[in-house]
């Protein structure tokens, strides 16, 4: 108050968290908080007693802060994607979103995309974190054919696996081993895979994809060279086009034959 700065107790933080950021996240906001340090002379800096280290959280940022404001910044969904969401879903497609948004802003995301309906907005089979998911799977294990004697992944726990897969279309706080685990898992299940990513991470889950989508212009040169087809204007209405396309070639092929 009257620019000093005061204490944040467990009550304010539940205040934050639930008027601030649930309140943006359920806009579909991503919420960035500004916050400063005074610190001392060689405190920080080449002399700090951490350079060269690369912990998660160095010890200069673990606390001490002063909170100045938490914005809520949207990431505008293009018009046409919900009706293409719309499309594919009614030519047979499963619409998938793994994201490392808070799953409040991915709920909301997702809902505004037609990827989750909002009848099932607080239903809990249709959403969850990387983390669960990955969790309740228990992971990936390799088994040897007896044939081939190739090594092949299987999720461990694919009973469980399957029961999730029918309901879960938004998993979020998503790492890259989350993504990887949903790719070999539908795989196992006889599933043809498309994956879509921008990002370094997204390698593993495009490589292993029946079809990876690289974004050609937000896209880092690792996705770009895991993926095998490049989005060329990143937009996901190509990838329902290249579906139409694809089906109308097959379809005309198997007429001629």
């Amino acid at each position: 108050m009257n620019g000093d700065a005061q204490p944040i107790n467990d009550t304010y933080k539940e205040t934050i968290k639930n008027d601030v950021i649930k309140k943006y996240a359920s806009k579909a906001y991503r919420t960035i908080a500004i916050a400063y340090k005074d610190i001392q002379e060689n405190e920080a800096g080449a002399k700090h007693d951490e350079e060269g280290a690369k912990p998660p959280i160095k010890k200069i940022e673990e606390g001490g802060f002063t909170l100045i404001a938490i914005l809520g910044i949207e990431d505008t969904i293009r018009a046409e994607v919900p009706g293409a969401v719309e499309q594919i879903q009614a030519a047979g497609v499963t619409v998938r979103m793994v994201t490392g948004d808070n799953i409040d802003t991915a709920k909301a995301i997702a809902v505004q995309c037609n990827i989750l309906k909002q009848a099932d907005y607080n239903n809990p089979d249709c959403f969850m974190t990387g983390i669960d998911f990955y969790d309740k799977c228990g992971g990936l294990k390799e088994v040897r054919d007896l044939k081939t004697g190739k090594k092949k992944e299987y999720v461990t726990n694919a009973k469980v696996f399957e029961k999730l897969q029918a309901k879960l279309v938004v998993i979020a706080r998503c790492r890259p081993e989350d993504k990887y685990l949903m790719v070999t898992g539908l795989r196992n299940l006889g599933c043809t895979v498309a994956v879509t990513g921008d990002g370094t991470n997204d390698a593993p889950a495009l490589k292993k994809a029946d079809v990876g989508f690289g974004m050609s212009l937000a896209g880092t040169d690792t996705c770009k060279e895991a993926a095998d087809i490049l989005i060329m204007d990143d937009n996901f209405t190509a990838i329902v086009k290249a579906a139409m396309w694809g089906r109308n070639v097959y379809d005309n092929i198997q007429r001629f034959l």
